[in-house]
């Protein structure tokens, strides 16, 4: 085989072999495609697209191309949650400990943020000491010890993935949904799983902004888990505008520390909680999705969960005073607000501006190799739906350089839209897939 005759191929809207997935897998991670050759690939694919059985060899490939963790000492059932990604979404900090609390394991090997979404582990990384690059042997440790581990991708996790991850970023090949499939479902299933809870979100602030996209999406990755021998379900979410109240990386550290602690926002506080449930029912450790919310809700009213994330932080080497004191996390030394520039309802927003405006400011990642200043953030003073003034506060920008603070606040400004009378409020969870 050739590289240039499998670019073709798939240029030309044919489909590969698994015997051709497995050789452009291989000959990539071993250095044998350069990265020119492999980038021309992933246009080809982006553009072409993938069918089932080409996305279910890819995810086998790139799962294949390192180690699969072993947690059969572990008595407990293994489950993870994966999201898409997008601004505010900070899920995994909250249920990660409120599912460990209940009596599963959560073996969670997340990323970093990818263009205009936050990263799970930059935001961990906001907590100081916190280490998320925790050798396998370590992570085993840790969860051994909490029930809950939260870390980075490691070289023997999935290092296809890894290096094609890094390659989409960099050549705008992100947002394909055989490509996001394989991705996510390689890393995960690696972690040695038993259940996987997908959070797909659709809406100006997901990748997949077209509801019928996200559907297709959880469709193949729920389907793609139970070929893999996998419960699995998909929550199709809103990502119209930012989850919670705050985006940036401490900020969303706080905020998640205030739904443990049975405060936050609403809607933040609802898809932690239904996510849990999913996770406590297919994990077998409830008989029902509602026995599963209310567990989830015990975990955080007894305080069990807050206590599960500060063991996991103080394991992983973090300061968990934290927990108590949110000024041990990196803040901003200015901030402005930016404020309404008329009076009626706001209708919608363009969420991924939201998170461009931050990666502006150096609160995310614009590119993969981008600097992350952890205290940069937002806080959003309004939803789509509620009345305003001209003149009342939307956002408060919190940022420490102003080499692009203007254009930042300008951006923010135009990502809001306004009307005369007040929009149906968009439903948080639109749909359940699989199950």
């Amino acid at each position: 085989m050739r590289a240039v005759d499998l670019i073709r191929k798939k240029r030309d809207s044919g489909e590969h072999t698994r015997e051709e997935i497995a050789y452009l897998v291989a000959g990539y991670t071993k250095g044998e495609i350069p990265d020119y050759q492999m980038a021309a690939w992933l246009m080809a694919v982006w553009i072409r697209g993938l069918s089932h059985a080409e996305s279910l060899a890819l995810t086998e490939m790139m799962l294949y191309s390192g180690e699969i963790v072993d947690h059969s000492n572990l008595p407990m059932i293994k489950v993870d949650k994966h999201s898409t990604g997008g601004v505010g979404d900070n899920t995994s900090l909250i249920l990660g400990p409120i599912v460990a609390a209940g009596g599963l394991a959560v073996p969670m090997i997340s990323g970093r943020g990818l263009g205009h979404t936050g990263g799970t582990l930059d935001k961990l990384e906001a907590i100081p000491g916190f280490n998320t690059a925790l050798t396998l042997a370590e992570f085993r440790h840790v969860l051994r010890e909490c029930g809950l581990s939260l870390i980075g991708q490691t070289t023997e996790i999935a290092p296809a993935d890894m290096k094609i991850y890094a390659l989409r970023d960099a050549t705008s090949t992100v947002e394909n949904i055989g490509l996001i499939c394989a991705s996510i479902m390689s890393k995960k299933l690696a972690e040695g799983i038993d259940v996987l809870v997908l959070d797909v979100k659709t809406g100006s602030g997901a990748f997949m902004q077209k509801e019928e996209d996200a559907i297709r999406l959880a469709e193949v990755m729920v389907d793609t888990a139970h070929r893999m021998g996998k419960k699995c379900v998909a929550l199709l979410t809103d990502m119209g505008q930012p989850l919670g109240r705050m985006a940036g990386h401490s900020n969303e550290v706080i905020e998640a520390i205030d739904v443990l602690k049975g405060k936050g926002p609403d809607d933040l506080r609802e898809l932690s909680v239904e996510l849990s449930a999913w996770m406590f029912h297919l994990g077998d450790r409830t008989k029902s999705v509602e026995e599963g919310r209310r567990l989830a809700e015990e975990m955080i009213a007894s305080g069990k969960a807050l206590d599960r994330f500060r063991q996991c932080i103080r394991l992983q080497g973090g300061d968990a005073r934290v927990i108590d004191d949110a000024f041990l996390l990196p803040t901003a030394k200015s901030q402005v607000n930016v404020t309404s520039p008329k009076s009626g309802y706001i209708t919608a927003t363009r969420c991924q501006d939201f998170g461009i405006a931050l990666a502006m400011l150096e609160g995310g990642r614009g590119k993969k190799e981008d600097r992350i200043d952890h205290g940069v953030g937002m806080e959003f003073h309004k939803r789509i739906g509620d009345g305003v003034q001209a003149g009342e506060k939307l956002v408060t920008i919190q940022y420490n350089s102003e080499a692009k603070l203007a254009e930042a606040k300008n951006l923010v400004a135009s990502s809001f839209e306004f009307g005369d009378q007040p929009p149906l409020a968009p439903p948080l969870i639109r749909q359940v897939i699989g199950g």
